[in-house]
Formats: structure tokens, C-alpha cells, sequence
């Protein structure tokens, strides 16, 4: 008997939006002769109009770094980075338009979460690159756990072995640690890497610096990436934005030492890359430096991260805010698919948003924060 909530795919859902299927799904459509074949079309040659649900809206170049602007059907933007290093082209693919956790450093959720994007949509960002890439990582804008299914069936459609047969060891997802879809990630069989947004050592600081994670204990996140960690033997990084006052404390060396000592983990110690959305201090690279030397010397392995892109304003969701905060009050078909629409009117100052959160930082970092 099948599951009454399973979707029954259609040969006219397959030429409407062919990316967002798996080779399987089409082969059992449409047969197998007509299925390489789109495949072949899809993955193996230059891009075509007819297969594709977004377009590229605009580039911009920085050097070793590039952003593309994406326009969806529904006129909503979102942005994916490519980023030039020895080994390869990396690309940070979004999964979200706007964002409903509300970090304090980041421009993509300055319009509050607006939805989620579709598997095809996720693929198409790396389908309709310029750029030959080999490795993806979905750190753009948006949570990717709370878009868990479509970041899923993405993954899955990108590592297809008659597709673009993507190395799933080349796929990285960041999260800020929902306990329920990292439980679920624990149990998928699917290797992929793993980088816990962290950025704090503690409730308090961490509750302030993202504000909308405040149900979820910081304890029980770590213990849940140590525990994908010893299950699927891969070594996880945890992504740290030094905040220089308020999360680089000798207690905040101590803990980090206590938590990943030892462990199977890589400290990825990140400069902020300015935006509009908060008056948060730039570290500068002595003070980097000065912390990764102290973390080092607590027996933990770091790696310095200077941001990159920051003249092309690269930072998540910098280039489409305004975008999409014009398109959200004309257009009806953005839904909110089981979150609050945080967003702000239209006379709003985007700096003027963070101030009380601002004042607290200021007042906390001039404390010492409790162990």
C-alpha cells in the first residue's frame, strides 16, 4: 500500500522542472532511453533555456572571488558565491530565500524568511555556473536544516551517478545545529562534511548572537555533531566568528578546549565581512592570529579564515536584500512554509534593526562572561 502523502510523478512535472528529479525518478516516468537523454541534456552539455526555472539576474567579479545574482520565477533573487582557491573552484549555494534564524552578523535574513527553495533550484545554482566546479557548499543564504528535505533530495539529485555525479565527499552543509535535523542527518547514509556554526561558548552569548536558536541548548548541539562525527568517521569543523569583547575570553578558549580536544574536529576561526545589517567589530588579523595561537595552545586544530569577496559585497544575502524586500510586498506567491516572516517595513534602517541587540553586545563584552 502506498504512503497516501507519496507524490506521484508526472512526465509533464519532469519537462516542466527537469532538475529537481533523480535519474531514478525520471527512468521510472518516461523510460530509459528518454531518461539518459535528458540526463545527458541536463549535466553533460551547455546549459539549456528550456530545462531551467531561474536565470543568472547579474555577476559580479572580485578577483578570485565571484557572485551571481539568480532570479527565480516568482521575481525573488538569491546569490551563490564562487570562490577561486589552488585546489579548485568552491561554490556556496543557497537554500533559502531570506533566513529565519537572524543572525546578527548576516544580510539574509534582513528580510525575514520568505521560502525555501525547491531541490532543482538548489542544482541549478551549480548547473548554471560558468565555472567547473569541485566542491559545494551550502553555507548561502538560508538555514539548510530548515529546508532539510529539498537539501536532501539536492544532494542526492547532484551526486547521481547518470547525472553530474558530484563526489559527496565534495559537499559540505553549515548549520546552526537544529537538534531534530541533526539527529536525521546522523542517520542518513550519506558521508557528506559537516560545519557547525557555533560562534559562541556559551547560552547567553550564543542566544545574542543568534537570536531565533534560543530553544535549542548549545550542550546537546555540540554533543549531536561530536555524535555525527564518531558515526559517519568524518572530521567536522566548527565554524567560529571572532567577535572581539564578546566571544574570545580565556573562558571561551577554556570551553572550546573542554568540547573538541582531542576530537575529531577542525576549529574554522572566520573574520566578519562587513554588511549594513550590524555594527559588529572587525577583528583584525593580529587579534586573529592572537586567539587561533591561544586555541592552538589549548590542543586544538585551527585554521585562520580571512574573508574574502568583501569588495563585491560577498557576505550572505548582501547584493538581493533590497530585491527581495520590494518583490515580498507586490508579489502573493512567497509563502512561509512554518516560520514567522520577521521582516521590517519599508522605512526601516537596516542598521537601526540590530541596535538593542547592538546595545547588548556592547554590555555583555564589557563583563566577564561566567563558565
Amino acid at each position: 500500500m502506498k504512503n497516501k502523502n507519496t507524490i506521484i510523478i508526472t512526465e509533464e512535472m519532469i519537462n516542466s522542472d527537469p532538475y529537481g528529479y533523480t535519474y531514478k525518478e525520471i527512468c521510472d516516468c518516461v523510460g530509459e532511453k528518454k531518461a539518459r537523454s535528458l540526463m545527458h541534456a541536463l549535466y553533460k552539455e551547455k546549459p539549456q533555456k528550456k530545462y531551467q526555472t531561474m536565470s543568472i539576474n547579474d555577476i559580479y567579479n572580485g578577483g578570485d572571488t565571484r557572485k551571481y545574482s539568480f532570479k527565480l520565477k516568482d521575481g525573488y533573487c538569491v546569490e551563490t558565491v564562487c570562490i577561486k582557491r589552488k585546489t579548485g573552484v568552491t561554490v556556496c549555494v543557497s537554500t533559502m530565500v531570506g533566513c529565519p534564524v537572524g543572525c546578527i552578523f548576516c544580510a539574509s535574513g534582513s528580510n525575514g524568511f520568505i521560502r525555501n527553495l525547491t531541490p532543482s533550484e538548489i542544482v541549478q545554482q551549480v548547473t548554471l555556473l560558468k565555472e567547473k566546479v569541485n566542491r559545494i557548499v551550502y553555507m548561502g543564504m538560508g538555514e539548510p536544516f530548515f529546508n532539510y528535505d529539498n537539501v536532501i533530495k539536492s544532494i542526492h539529485i547532484l551526486r547521481d551517478r547518470n547525472g553530474l555525479n558530484f563526489p559527496t565527499d565534495g559537499i559540505n552543509i553549515s548549520t546552526v545545529g537544529p537538534l531534530e535535523q541533526l539527529k536525521k542527518i546522523r542517520e542518513e547514509h550519506l558521508k557528506i562534511q559537516l560545519t557547525l556554526s557555533l560562534h559562541a561558548t556559551n547560552q547567553r552569548t550564543r542566544d545574542i548572537i543568534i537570536p531565533h536558536m534560543k530553544g535549542y541548548d548549545i550542550n546537546k548541539i555540540v554533543e549531536s555533531v561530536l555524535s555525527y562525527s564518531e558515526r559517519h568517521n568524518r572530521k567536522v569543523t566548527i565554524a567560529y566568528l571572532l567577535i572581539p569583547g564578546l566571544n574570545d575570553n580565556a573562558t571561551d578558549v577554556r570551553q572550546l578546549g573542554r568540547w573538541f580536544r582531542e576530537k575529531n574536529v577542525l576549529i574554522n576561526l572566520l573574520q566578519y565581512n562587513d554588511t549594513a545589517n550590524c555594527n559588529i567589530n572587525r577583528p583584525n588579523k593580529q587579534q586573529l592570529v592572537a586567539f587561533k595561537l591561544r586555541l592552538e595552545a589549548a590542543g586544538l586544530e585551527v585554521k585562520m579564515r580571512e574573508s574574502r569577496g568583501n569588495n563585491i559585497k560577498a557576505a550572505c544575502g548582501q547584493l538581493v536584500s533590497n530585491t527581495n524586500e520590494k518583490n515580498k510586498q507586490h508579489n502573493s506567491m512567497g509563502k512561509d512554509l512554518g516560520f514567522h516572516n520577521r521582516s521590517k517595513s519599508k522605512k526601516e534602517n537596516p542598521k537601526s534593526k540590530h541596535k538593542n541587540t547592538f546595545s547588548k553586545i556592547k554590555s555583555l563584552s564589557e563583563i566577564s562572561i561566567g563558565e
